[in-house]
């Protein structure tokens, strides 16, 4: 259609106007570059690096100095070059800060380099440019393309620029775009020339071009642009389905072409190719504040100093001969010496600051990237995607998570839509037979029973590639089918297939009672008149079929693909006897058999075709290409009999289709049509074709497409009968964008026709049941509109799409003003099955202290349903719903809520709190009245719910618990709709799932499964924050302890800023001798193995209080490392006081030492050694050794007058150098070594617990996992007992548990007791249990009491505690018998299975 506007308007030329204009560059081929009209904007070539051959060196620097550190550390060595304060050789001085600063440039020149060649090739790369000299298309760099060009892009070629489409060859003027290099999406995406701009079917000409295109100015929204071409005051309209997008693919498309209108740069491609984001971690943050507690220590040792030094100089009554004066000759006065030593005591004290810190932060975290994407449980082998880490700087905020925000669709579930069933004119149908079928695909052994969302990670009994009919004979053949689809599974995984075509979303069995309604309105003919009776079916199934933006793929519209190898055994293998017996036992499945014999019948050519199915792309010149639809087209050879059921395979046809979808729901429901056989046969932007049960095809001219969007959560095509040429305008959407706009809607209840009525509120129960059963629900409507009315219509539509400013508003409304009083034609009920373990993977993070919140935009009931599936909310909870558009009723719902809950957070009666609020709602409590309130009832809630809402509203809902409360939060979701979610979290991960992967480039982290969560956090986020943490707090303690030595040398040497130890070995100590160990120690130290950090989630809650970095650690480390120092200082000092040995000698013990005592210190804290911890600390030791003894050898005058020539060699032939060494070592590391295992012996922590049960045996190890686990469901059970019960219980070794059950009818009376004979004295002593202390031999010979034989699974390892329920109130009295209240729901459950999951033993005397 077109939208030509006779409007005038004025163009906009300046560079700063809202606007951008251009215009043809073929006048001005010739001319100057100053003479373009276009020579504004920029070019096509891109430049992705920083630097340049000559601004390298001082661009590099600059960068590198905006840490402060560096400033610091090169102040510090200029200083140095004062003659009055210097305390080492200047030109020395200078070593360590241009180490780092070298070794940081060099990085940084190979990264920029790469980024140089990576320009440099796409720059170079040839496309298509019109000349006017040559009077048509020359090949051309990329870089040479100009704003106001024309480019020619064809097929499989990657567009060069943004491109406004002017022509296509197709007849149809569309060309398919796949966007797989830009945001991920595999799916094909439409796009058409400009509407009305010239004729499709004859040649483009660029010469003929005279329009000025007018256009919006670059912006990185990939999914909207707006702009008008302008030609003799008419102006025609455009949006983002006329604009091909640099990066992207020309598919199904011979050739394309038009104007480019954003270059280079101005791209939306490179708009949107944003640099990994530098976010500050936590620990980073605190370390700067260490940081400045470092720099006052400095301040206060450097005050010391120059005080003692004057106090020092006033002790001498007259000058000394050895006091050099200043160069006039004068004597320098105490107090300006003493400001030199101070000044001095800061160049020599300077190592206090970690120098090296940053750096080996930078290294550490950069292995711990390393080694997260190389896990191998976090690689998705069904995709061919590994974890992917996208902010290198913030692996140990994932250890200290305490909120996790998440999407519902696509994050918890699948994103894969099957249709499930649907209501039309009030009448429901179940399609008992599809579920059924969805029920066997998903590995359900029981067929009788069905249960939503039921995870199962076993493979399927058998699948619909795996089921075909036998030859002539029917013989059934069993051969070995899980062991060949486990190799077709190996062989193809990470394959790519199109989009939302897998079987179990493609087939779906009818509902025999709609179709036979379908066939019967078929055959009294009235396909061709739709107002009659009956035909409202059709009409369901046609705005099924057309109401979509789903692309057709056939034969000669498919992209081409290669084949690879074939197993062929997989594809000739049959339907098992198994399930042939399961049919026979079980009547409802006879009519699924024959459905599924005759769905194998098409498909088993493929187990004839020597080619393997899944498909690559490649250009079509290819003679190995062959396309899909010529395999499944042909015919069953060993079929015989030509089925009578109606199926989708027989609706078909002889011609198959294949459907691209943008979204997963559209395609669910195409291919639900087309199993009624509404098939969708074409579609381009003027026309869509539908081929009906009966072989008819009707084909509708389109008028327009009003497109979804979240504000409407509608969809409409606007489209003309090809029979009766009404103007039918068919809607689908969300009820709540839905039922308000129906035909005499539920407000005007006095004018309600009772049929409307009746049909809208029986649709409306069917709705809530679909969504309590945790569907997906879409209603379909339909409206005849009058030509009168929609050309009236039409005038405000085209001014909408021509406007520039205020576009997506105008558009919204003139789309809300077409879909009003509509026809409600019925609704369909869509399961989005949850992902893999995302109930355990919940359930684990809160057992690790995550609070999880799930935001969805999903209606309340569904979103509910999910929440209990996926153990968000549990069937014990305390639930509190607020749904609510009234300001006053929610501020009193809340001050009742938060009033209420101090009611349920007793000790005694503990209640588990749980939230679900909708959108509307949502939107009141995050106004700045009831924030608050708001804030202070999420923290009393283990689970949040928020349904309806929008992607600001999850945004908001992030930044306010994140600012109000000061917690970590983690935000995941997969679709663009949680970017802004995933951004507004301090940790943001993307999942890389049906939806693109816009949410991937704007997160941190990127899964492909939720269940990788949890591994990611319980494992690598515990170790990457303990790594890290203790690194630093290491790096700390070093330099203060290694520093001091200098200190307490200051004290007998008049503070003069005199060193003992060369400065060369001062500089090697740091740079080389010491810095390996601790950066193997960030990376690769282990507390605890993974299998036990998943097994109990609760150690991970040490990271969300900072238990591995307070404040504390720090000052014990700093307290520690003064001890050491003193005692590497003064237990070589006075083993040599009074000698004659010179300056150096003295210093050489002391450094020796304080390399010993250092490496061995960090040695007692790594947790679990490996080859590379040996390799890197013994190889440290050496390293010192070769280099003193080689320095020592060589350096005969590198110090005068005291050089250290053979120092080292004389010290290693007194053995009272040894000695001095062993003796300091141990002294220095005696009192955390004493620390270590008095806390391991008398508080032993919980991660020092499990780290002993990390090193038991495997039979052990398991034993008391499950202890410990039996512990934690008492305690949650008795929230009364008392911890020091729970200690002592769980460190108890009773040897066994053995449940005991009294199966006579009397003892069922009286469920509510329960004895226990013979339990542990730890356990006995508990305040909240009264056992049972060695009853009477009678009581154990009685004959209403049986053993049986572990009814639990989790009582099976604990057979010392005898369990009997009360048989009579005779026993009771017994005074060697005591009654025990309610041990635990599930151990009463476990006694008695006759009782009801709601009649366990009454814990209300608790």
């Amino acid at each position: 259609m077109s939208w030509i506007t006779p409007i005038p308007t004025a163009r906009c030329h300046g560079a700063d106007e809202p606007t951008r204009t251009v215009v043809s560059n073929l006048p001005y081929e010739d001319q100057r570059p100053r003479n373009q009209p276009n020579r504004r904007y920029a070019g096509n070539a891109v430049k992705t690096n920083k630097y340049t051959l000559w601004s390298f060196l001082p661009i590099n620097l600059c960068e590198q100095f905006r840490r402060l550190a560096n400033i610091y550390f090169v102040g510090i060595a200029a200083l140095n070059f004062i003659p009055e304060v210097n305390a080492f050789q200047p030109q020395v001085a200078l070593i360590p800060i241009c180490v780092i600063l070298t070794l940081t440039a060099i990085k940084d020149a190979w990264e920029d380099f790469r980024r140089y060649q990576s320009d440099r090739e796409l720059n170079g790369t040839p496309c298509l440019v019109y000349s006017r000299s040559q009077h048509g298309f020359v090949e051309r760099r990329w870089k040479d393309i100009q704003v106001g060009d024309f480019v020619q892009v064809l097929a499989n070629d990657i567009i060069p620029a943004d491109i406004l489409l002017l022509h296509a060859s197709d007849p149809n003027g569309v060309c398919h775009m796949e966007t797989a290099n830009l945001d991920g999406e595999t799916n094909l995406k439409q796009r058409r020339v400009v509407s009305s701009f010239c004729a499709v079917k004859s040649p483009f000409d660029p010469l003929s071009f005279n329009a000025t295109v007018i256009c919006e100015k670059p912006n990185n929204n990939l999914n909207h642009f707006k702009g008008f071409l302008e030609k003799d005051q008419i102006k025609i309209g455009f949006g983002i389905e006329s604009l091909l997008l640099r990066g992207c693919t020309v598919r199904n498309t011979a050739a394309a072409s038009g104007i480019v209108v954003y270059a280079g740069h101005d791209t939306k491609s490179m708009l949107n190719n944003n640099r990994p984001r530098c976010k500050r971690s936590r620990v980073e943050r605190k370390m700067n504040k260490e940081v400045l507690c470092c720099v006052f220590l400095l301040f206060c040792m450097c005050l010391i100093g120059a005080v003692g030094h004057v106090i020092w100089l006033k002790t001498f009554s007259s000058v000394p001969i050895y006091f050099i004066p200043d160069s006039d000759g004068n004597e320098t006065p105490s107090v300006v010496a003493g400001v030199y030593r101070f000044l001095t005591m800061i160049i020599l004290l300077q190592v206090i600051i970690p120098i090296s810190l940053y750096l080996s932060i930078e290294l550490v975290k950069m292995g711990q990237v390393f080694f997260i994407t190389q896990d191998i449980d976090l690689y998705d082998k069904e995709k061919d995607t590994r974890m992917q880490c996208r902010a290198l700087n913030i692996t140990e905020d994932l250890g200290q998570i305490q909120y996790v925000f998440s999407d519902k669709t696509g994050t918890l579930t699948e994103n894969k839509m099957v249709f499930r069933r649907c209501t039309i004119m009030g009448t429901e149908y179940p399609h008992t037979e599809n579920a059924v079928r969805l029920a066997i695909l998903a590995g359900d052994a029981d067929v009788e029973e069905h249960v939503l969302y039921q995870q199962n990670t076993r493979p399927p009994l058998f699948s619909l590639e795996e089921a075909h009919d036998l030859e002539v004979g029917g013989h059934v053949r069993s051969s070995a089918l899980p062991m060949d689809r486990h190799r077709h599974r190996d062989s193809t995984a990470g394959i790519p297939s199109l989009a939302f075509s897998s079987p179990l979303e493609r087939e779906v069995i009818p509902d025999q009672n709609l179709l036979r309604s379908v066939k019967e309105v078929e055959r009294r003919g009235v396909a061709g008149h739709w107002g009659l009776q009956g035909a409202t079916h059709l009409e369901f199934f046609l705005a099924l079929a057309i109401c979509n933006t789903v692309v057709v793929s056939t034969e000669t519209a498919q992209r081409q693909r290669v084949r690879g190898p074939h197993n062929s055994s997989r594809s000739r293998g049959l339907l098992p006897e198994c399930m042939e017996g399961l049919f026979a036992q079980f009547p409802c499945l006879r009519q699924l058999s024959s459905c599924l014999k005759s769905v194998s019948c098409r498909r088993h050519s493929l187990s004839e075709d020597p080619v393997q199915s899944t498909l690559y792309d490649i250009p079509t010149s290819s003679s190995s290409v062959v396309s899909e639809d010529e395999v499944q087209g042909t015919p069953c050879k060993g079929h015989t009999r030509r089925r009578q059921t109606w199926t989708a395979s027989s609706l078909a046809g002889p011609k198959e289709v294949h459907y691209e979808a943008q979204s997963p729901d559209e395609a669910a429901l195409v291919h639900a049509a087309k199993a009624y056989g509404f098939t969708l046969l074409e579609r381009t932007p003027s026309h869509v074709s539908v081929r009906l049960p009966s072989g008819t095809t009707l084909t509708y001219e389109v008028l327009d497409v009003l497109t979804f969007d979240s504000v409407r959560s509608r969809m409409s095509i606007i489209v003309r009968h090809p029979h009766t040429k009404e103007i039918i305008l068919y809607t689908k959407g969300a009820d709540s964008g839905i039922m308000e706009r129906l035909q005499n809607s539920f407000e005007d209840r006095s004018q309600m026709k009772s049929e409307s009525r009746v049909i809208a509120n029986k649709t409306q129960k069917h709705l809530d049941m679909y969504a309590n059963d945790g569907l997906r629900t879409l209603c379909f409507t339909r409206k005849v509109v009058s030509e009168k009315n929609y050309y009236d219509w039409l005038v405000l539509r085209q001014g909408a799409m021509a406007a520039i400013d205020r576009k997506d508003e105008l558009v919204r409304k003139t789309a809300a003003d077409m879909e009003t009083n509509l026809t409600l034609l019925g609704a369909t009920g869509i399961e989005d099955r949850l992902q893999e373990n995302v109930p355990e993977t919940i359930q684990a993070l809160r057992e690790a202290g995550i609070q999880v919140c799930v935001l969805t935009g999903d209606k309340l009931e569904t979103a509910v349903n999910i929440a209990y599936s996926c153990k968000l909310l549990d069937q014990q909870d305390l639930v509190f719903t607020f749904n609510t558009e009234n300001t006053e009723v929610c501020k009193n719902m809340l001050s009742g809520t938060l009033a209420q809950l101090p009611l349920y957070d007793t000790q005694e009666a503990k209640v588990s709190v749980g939230l679900v609020i909708d959108g509307r709602t949502l939107g009141l409590l995050l106004d700045s009245d009831l924030q608050e309130g708001f804030v202070q009832l999420c923290t009393h809630c283990r689970a949040i719910l928020c349904c309806r809402t929008t992607p600001l509203q999850k945004s908001r809902v992030v930044t306010l618990l994140r600012s109000k409360l000061g917690v970590m939060t983690l935000a995941i979701g997969d679709g663009a709709n949680d970017v802004n979610m995933i951004q507004a979290a301090d940790v943001g991960v993307g999942i890389s799932g049906q939806e693109g992967m816009q949410a991937v480039m704007a997160s941190d982290f990127a899964i492909s499964r939720f269940k990788h969560l949890k591994k990611l956090l319980l494992v690598h986020g515990h170790w990457c924050y303990n790594r890290l943490a203790n690194m630093i707090i290491y790096f700390f303690y070093k330099n203060v302890a290694y520093v001091n030595l200098l200190f307490w040398y200051q004290f007998f040497c008049g503070f003069s800023g005199t060193a003992m130890i060369d400065y060369w070995f001062m500089i090697f100590f740091n740079l080389f001798f010491t810095s390996a160990p601790p950066i193997m120690f960030g990376i690769m130290d282990r507390e605890v193995s993974a299998a036990v950090l998943l097994q109990l989630p609760e150690l991970y809650r040490r990271g969300q209080h900072e238990g591995g970095y307070r404040r504390s650690t720090f000052w014990i480390a700093i307290a520690d490392a003064f001890y050491q120092s003193l005692v590497c200082f003064f237990v070589p000092y006075w083993t040599y006081k009074g000698s004659d040995i010179d300056i150096f000698t003295l210093g050489t013990p002391m450094n020796t030492a304080s390399l010993f005592t250092i490496i061995f210190h960090l040695a007692i804290e790594i947790k679990s050694w490996t080859v590379v911890h040996w390799v890197i600390m013994v190889g440290s030791v050496v390293v010192y050794f070769v280099v003193t003894l080689a320095f020592c050898a060589m350096c005969v005058s590198c110090n005068p007058p005291s050089d250290p020539y053979w120092t080292m060699q004389e010290q290693m032939s007194d053995p009272m150098f040894y000695l001095v060494c062993i003796l300091t070592t141990v002294v220095a590391l005696l009192p955390r070594y004493t620390l270590h295992a008095l806390r391991g012996t008398l508080v032993p922590s919980d991660h020092l617990r499990a780290r002993q049960i990390d090193n038991m045996p495997p039979h052990h190890r398991d034993l008391w996992l499950q202890e410990w686990k039996k512990l934690k469901d008492l305690c949650a059970s008795y929230p009364s007992l008392s911890s020091s019960t729970a200690q002592r219980y769980s460190t108890a070794q009773s040897p066994s548990l053995t449940p005991v059950q009294d199966p006579s009818p009397s003892l069922a009376q009286s469920p509510s007791l329960t004895l226990v004979q013979d339990p542990s004295p730890s356990l006995a002593q508990s305040p909240s249990l009264t056992l049972v202390q060695d009853p009477s031999p009678a009581l154990a010979q009685s004959p209403s009491l049986t053993l049986v034989q572990d009814p639990s699974p989790s009582l099976a390892q604990s057979p010392s505690l005898t369990l009997v329920q009360d048989p009579s109130p005779s026993l009771a009295q017994s005074p060697s018998l005591t009654a025990v209240q309610d041990p635990s729901p599930s151990l009463a459950q476990s006694l008695n299975p006759k009782l009801a999951p709601n009649q366990g033993l009454n814990s209300a005397a608790l």
